[in-house]
């Protein structure tokens, strides 16, 4: 594994804000100030496809990363974004009664109001 791989895997492991790639790439440059942005994103594309991380995608925003593999569903903030991570268990089961078809896997992203938001919006 490359220093450049290494160090974004590690910036994306102790993060707990499901980071996007801009987010990585300050970050990185902390420490490696002469990485690029296109190595950041060529990274975060091989650590995705070799299955050490995971892509969070959400409509009309950039894609996060998410260094639990384990799966699970996330609850995004439709007004800030913010997201946070929630297990759904039985999903596939409840799904698979639904529509009588085995499904072998899924990617669900929930829509809520946080709780910032929500005391913002009270004001």
């Amino acid at each position: 594994m490359t220093k450049q791989r290494r160090l974004i895997l590690q910036i994306i492991e102790s993060s707990h804000a499901h980071p996007t790639a801009e987010d990585i790439f300050q970050e990185a440059r902390k420490q490696m100030p002469k990485i690029a942005l296109g190595t950041v994103y060529r990274n975060l594309n091989s650590l995705v496809e070799d299955g050490f991380i995971r892509r969070v995608t959400t409509s009309g925003t950039p894609d996060r990363f998410d260094h639990i593999k384990v799966k699970h569903d996330h609850l995004v903030c439709r007004n800030c974004g913010q997201i946070k991570d929630v297990e759904t268990d039985g999903i596939i089961n409840q799904l698979k009664s639904i529509t009588g078809e085995d499904i072998s896997s899924y990617e669900l992203n929930a829509f809520y109001l946080c709780e910032a938001c929500k005391s913002k919006e009270v004001m």
